[in-house]
């Protein structure tokens, strides 16, 4: 087992005077903090939708006064505050991505672990491999609560078919669960018919605040900015309407169908108003992406600024005036969906697949079919004709985002451990005392 720690706190968590007011943002009293450790089986160095969901929720606890303990596959970062690396992985493709399932964690290192931590609650990523979640469930105390939070949708029968068989041989470790949670109705759907069992809904917690800071110059001392202009996110009626992609250039996220949709709309300028895009992101479609694009005569019109960090992501989104994310599926949430739209103050488009559907509640008018190149170039040019249209979405848009708020899924994450520590120990031990 190896575990690295850090006098500064885990990494990707905000620091100095933006770690304390994320602190007062979601800190809720609590009299007896919990110890709790979240454990995914994949490595914690990559910014994809399960690690950022593990992080986040690390963050949020953490604010709260909980003792927070990351457990993973490998992983190669040595600034995350109590990290415990179990074992070694390997590359599978699954759902689209490169994931990496974890090859046996030693038994020795799963029992060091829970004799040297009184853990009161797992909180597992699921679905799960046998190798290490399932062994750290399998081996952990009869009064430890274990929880668990499916966050992924497949929309493959084969992958569903595999997902069942993983089940039944999980079946002794799926009963020890106390409760399970899901980030999406369709997620959900996936848990039932895939492992039999019934979820709660509660979505990612997401630092909205940091986003929508972004959307308003001059608040870093509490006052709201300026208005969204009608003419768009440069305020200038003649200024080209700035189109923005963010994502990983791999197929499902869709950035190919996009540069497809904008050479149509290019060809036959069914726009009236001038655009650019941004294609922001880096993956193996990139050098594709760069041909399509020259043969289209957009090299100038379309750039792709490569990878966007995490603090810089949220300028990138409010300066756009369409934020373009036509994923074609295989998507159980929309982080990215909910952070453009809290701070955008143009209009936010997503692609009409279950995942972003569930996170697109209200603004269902703004989901596209990023399979139908036509249709798709029509609705970009419908918003970049329509200044007007774009600046009164931005409200909706973040009233939309508020239901995924940090403190919001983190109170209700937090009321689930509760819940769970009530029927483990009914008269048993306190919360954080060893055993």
């Amino acid at each position: 087992m190896q575990s690295a720690t850090t006098a500064h706190g885990p990494a990707n968590f905000p620091a100095g005077a933006a770690e304390r007011s994320y602190a007062r943002r979601v800190a809720r009293p609590t009299t007896d903090p919990l110890t709790v450790g979240l454990v995914l089986d994949d490595g914690l160095d990559r910014p994809d939708g399960v690690q950022q969901y593990v992080l986040a929720l690390a963050e949020g606890l953490t604010a709260r006064g909980h003792e927070v303990h990351l457990v993973a596959s490998s992983t190669r970062r040595t600034d995350l505050e109590r990290l415990h690396v179990l074992g070694r992985h390997t590359g599978v493709s699954f759902n689209g991505n490169l994931l990496r399932t974890p090859l046996p964690a030693p038994r020795r290192a799963v029992r060091a672990l829970l004799d040297a931590v009184p853990f009161d609650v797992l909180h597992v990523a699921m679905p799960y491999s046998p190798f290490l979640a399932g062994r750290l469930v399998a081996h952990a105390p009869a009064d430890v609560a274990v929880v668990g939070t499916f966050l992924i949708l497949t929309e493959s029968r084969l992958v569903d078919v595999a997902a069942h068989g993983l089940g039944l041989l999980e079946r002794r470790t799926l009963r020890r669960f106390d409760e399970t949670l899901a980030l999406s109705a369709p997620a959900a759907v996936f848990a039932r018919r895939a492992f039999g069992l019934r979820s709660e809904v509660l979505g990612a917690p997401i630092d909205l605040e940091r986003f929508r800071a972004a959307a308003e110059p001059g608040t870093a001392d509490g006052t709201h900015g300026a208005e969204p202009a009608a003419d768009g996110a440069s305020g200038d009626p003649g200024a080209p309407v700035r189109l923005v992609f963010l994502g990983r250039l791999v197929e499902r996220k869709g950035a190919r169908e996009l540069v497809a949709a904008v050479a149509h709309l290019h060809r036959h300028g069914l726009a009236r108003r001038p655009w650019t895009l941004e294609i922001a992101g880096r993956g193996p479609l990139e050098p594709e992406l760069r041909r399509t694009l020259e043969a289209a005569g957009l090299r100038g019109r379309v750039t792709l600024p490569g990878f966007v960090s995490e603090e810089d992501k949220p300028a990138l989104l409010a300066g756009a005036d369409l934020v373009v994310l036509p994923s074609t599926g295989g998507e159980s949430f929309g982080v990215s969906v909910v952070e453009a739209l809290a701070c955008c103050r143009g209009v936010v488009l997503a692609g009409d697949n279950p995942g972003y559907r569930a996170t697109m509640t209200g603004l269902e008018a703004q989901l596209v079919d990023p399979l139908d190149a036509p249709a798709l170039a029509a609705a970009l040019a419908r918003w970049i004709d329509d200044p007007a249209g774009r600046a009164a979405a931005a409200g909706r848009q973040q009233r939309a985002a508020r239901r995924f708020a940090a403190p919001v899924v983190v109170d209700a994450v937090e009321a689930v451990y509760r819940r769970a520590l009530e029927r483990r120990r009914p008269s048993g031990r306190p919360v954080g005392a060893r055993r």
